[in-house]
């Protein structure tokens, strides 16, 4: 592995399947190559089969949840902004210590876009993150602001999707 590359900015962003996906997809990558790796959740609870996974295993991931795990629609409750506050407050801090080299913050953009994450601390999260830290956010819709400050920027889009013809979420796949 080469011990000198400096971090990037990814976004994951989009209509689509699979932008969460996609970012544990390269946490595992990154675990598996020993890097320490943050997962920060925004606008869910623990209860996917991510959280089961890194339960059983002893790979240098941390993954926390900042949400209620409902849909925000209209204005944000009491206890979503203060889930998305303390998630604000935790995300700052690991960014400031420099200690994971990926840091994932899944579903930032969403929250963003719900108001319960202000724009402005996603922009100055990403100006004065630690040069060795690679930060991946993902959501359906990113801010132009973001955009124009990340260095890959992929459009997850849909063509099809089975929800379309009446299939559910299922476990261990959606969620």
């Amino acid at each position: 592995m080469n011990a000198d590359w400096s971090g990037r900015v990814q976004v994951y962003t989009g209509r689509g399947k699979g932008k969460t996906t996609a970012a544990l997809g390269l946490a595992l990558r990154a675990a598996g190559w020993g890097l320490p790796v943050y997962i920060g959740q925004f606008l869910k609870q623990h209860n996917g089969g991510e959280h089961r996974a890194l339960n059983r295993n002893e790979l240098p991931v941390t993954l926390e949840c900042f949400g209620t795990g409902r849909f925000v629609t209209g204005a944000p409750d009491r206890r979503e902004l203060e889930a998305a506050a303390e998630g604000v407050r935790r995300c700052t801090d690991v960014l400031r210590r420099a200690q994971h080299r990926l840091v994932v913050l899944d579903e930032i953009l969403g929250a963003i876009e719900a108001g319960v994450v202000e724009e402005d601390t996603v922009t100055r999260w990403i100006d004065e993150r630690p040069a060795s830290v690679e930060l991946v956010l993902t959501g359906r819709t990113a801010p132009q602001s973001i955009l124009e400050r990340a260095d890959l920027v992929s459009e997850v889009t849909c063509t099809r999707h089975y929800f379309d013809a009446g299939v559910p979420a299922r476990c261990g796949i959606e969620w």
